[in-house]
This record gives C-alpha cells, sequence and structure tokens, in this order.
C-alpha cells in the first residue's frame, strides 16, 4: 500500500509515530493546508516522506499513491473521500466515517462500480481483544446491559470555555462528544449486538454543542447505556453483564488495552491479547493487507458496521434533547 495523507493534525501525528509498525506500506506523500505547510514539512523530514503538497487534488493525482487517508475534520470526510475515489484511489477514512447513510452509501457505491476499497478507521473494530470479547460473549449470555464509558477530558476543552472554537466542539463542522467519542462505542455495540429498536440521545449542551451525553439503545433483550464526555474526569469503566457472568475493561473504548471476563462464582480471567502497542497498528495493518490482497469482502462486511453505526448515529442527532 502506498499511502497519500490528507491532513497534518493530531491524529496524523499519532499514526505517524506507529507507521513503522505497519507491513507492506509506505507513506509516499502528505498534504496540508498552505497554513500548516511548516507542519507537513516537519513530519516528511521526521518520517521520511517523499513529498509535501498544499493542494490535494495534486496528491490525489500522483501516480505513486493508490491509497488516501483521509485525516481531517469531520465534515470535511464526504468531500475528500469522494475525489480521491474519483482519482482512482482507495480511501482510509477517518471516523465518523461521514455525516449521513445517504453520503456512506454513495461512497461505497462509487468504490465499488470503480472496483476499489474504502474503509472506515476505527480502532476498536481491528484489535485482538475486541475479537476476543466477540468469543466470550456466548459464555456470559443472555447479556441483559452494556455500559460503555469513553470520557476523556479534551486538550481542547478550556480554549472552548473561552471562546476558541475547535472543529471537534463546532457543531457546524460535526464536532461534539457524540461524533468524538461515542462513535466507538456506537462501533463497538453494533458490531456485538447490531442495531437497537429504539434511539435516544441525552446530551449536555454547551455554545450550541454536546460537550458530553448518554445515548441509550434499546434492544429487545437488552438495554446500553452509551456515555462520553468531552468536558469531565474520570478513568472510565465498561460493562458488558450477562446472566452467567460479565465482562469489564477500564480506560478508553477505543484502545480496550485490556478487559476480564468474570463467572458467578469464578476467579476472574483478564486478558491482554493486542498485538501492537499502539493502538492505530493493528487496523492499518489489516487495511494494507485488504488493499493489497483486493479483498473486497472484507471490505464489505466491514462496510456493515460503518453502515449501522451510521444509523445510530443518524438516530442519535434527531433524538438529542
Amino acid at each position: 500500500m502506498k499511502l497519500g495523507i490528507i491532513g497534518s493534525g493530531m491524529i496524523v501525528h499519532d499514526f505517524l509515530t506507529t507507521a513503522d509498525q505497519v507491513a507492506n506500506m509506505t507513506v509516499t506523500a502528505i498534504f496540508s493546508t498552505k497554513r500548516s505547510e511548516n507542519i507537513a514539512r516537519e513530519l516528511a523530514k521526521k518520517y521520511n516522506i517523499k513529498r509535501t503538497y498544499t493542494d490535494n487534488e495534486e496528491l490525489m493525482a500522483d501516480s505513486e499513491i493508490d491509497t488516501v487517508y483521509v485525516a481531517v475534520p469531520n465534515f470535511l470526510h464526504y468531500e475528500i473521500a469522494k475525489a480521491a475515489l474519483e482519482h482512482d484511489k482507495n480511501v482510509i477514512c477517518e471516523k465518523p466515517f461521514v455525516q449521513s447513510t445517504t453520503q456512506a452509501k454513495e461512497l461505497k457505491k462509487l468504490a465499488d462500480e470503480k472496483g476499489l476499497i474504502i474503509v472506515e478507521a476505527i480502532t476498536n473494530l481491528y484489535l485482538e481483544n475486541f475479537k476476543q470479547i466477540q468469543k466470550e460473549l456466548n459464555k456470559i449470555a443472555p447479556i441483559h446491559i452494556v455500559n460503555l464509558n469513553y470520557t476523556q477530558y479534551s486538550s481542547r476543552y478550556d480554549a472552548f470555555l473561552e471562546g476558541k472554537i475547535a472543529p471537534v466542539f463546532d457543531p457546524k463542522k460535526d464536532g461534539g462528544a457524540l461524533m468524538d467519542l461515542n462513535i466507538y462505542n456506537i462501533h463497538l455495540v453494533s458490531a456485538l449486538f447490531g442495531l437497537p429498536d429504539q434511539v435516544q440521545y441525552y446530551a449536555n449542551m454547551q455554545k450550541g454543542v454536546d460537550t458530553s451525553g448518554i445515548l441509550h439503545l434499546s434492544y429487545p433483550d437488552k438495554q446500553a447505556s452509551l456515555t462520553a464526555s468531552k468536558d469531565s474526569y474520570v478513568t472510565p469503566r465498561s460493562f458488558i453483564e450477562g446472566e452467567k457472568g460479565s465482562i469489564y475493561f477500564d480506560g478508553s473504548t477505543g484502545t480496550l488495552d485490556n478487559f476480564t471476563v468474570e463467572m458467578r462464582n469464578e476467579q476472574p480471567k483478564r486478558y491482554n491479547l493486542n498485538k501492537y502497542p499502539h493502538r492505530m497498528a493493528a487496523e492499518f495493518n489489516t487495511f494494507a493487507q485488504m488493499i493489497d490482497q483486493h479483498d473486497t469482502q472484507k471490505a464489505d462486511e466491514a462496510f456493515v458496521n460503518t453502515l449501522e453505526t451510521m444509523q445510530i448515529l443518524t438516530k442519535a442527532k434527531n433524538s438529542m434533547i
């Protein structure tokens, strides 16, 4: 996989620290706005990236690039991903994928017509710990209660309170706790349990944006409460509770560093199976293999979860109170 990166923000800095852990991938070029050109050049020098661009059309026209990583603010995902597909590039698009199910279906249709791969970069679903959690569910079933919590006091929250609104806190740019953090919880629940019957989002609003909130998902046989907060501090703990036992873990639902299975009348068993120290390495190794092998079946399977997540997100935004 020969990768071109669109963006030079925090997620790109984070990704580049682990790019050398991704097999069969070369980061060929990076795009940034002219305002951030010096940042892109510094990244290119530090990580031996051949070229920098300040025109994303030029990057997409680069014949050495076969895949574009869309790592820009949420509201720009759709137009940039579409442009990349139109330039016959595979696409890895940061979460949340796009702003609506209509946009998601349009991009997938275009990718399929062109014989290209498009996937959403969502770290937790590609971690070994997540795959083991899937296997452990039957042991604790039937499951009745799910509580997932991703609380992370935002590094931009203090500036937000002072009136400096970054994209992650700008509702016009698809910011907020639901889109930025609860997206991880939604992906997990969707991948584990599918679509709920009812969706209701209870948000704490400041300056017109949800800085924290609780998303309630109702299933015929279980209730799920998904908490996300950018305005609070806690070490979060998440639970999946069944009649025979429970699964729980501390910390970010985006990293799933470890988890514990506790059966009734048995000693808890702790798992830590993640292969890589960085949360993004597993997903990008999967994407590189998927693209190199042109594995459309895996791409289709991943898109099912993306689309279900988009459906839940849409209902959540429409139900916000």
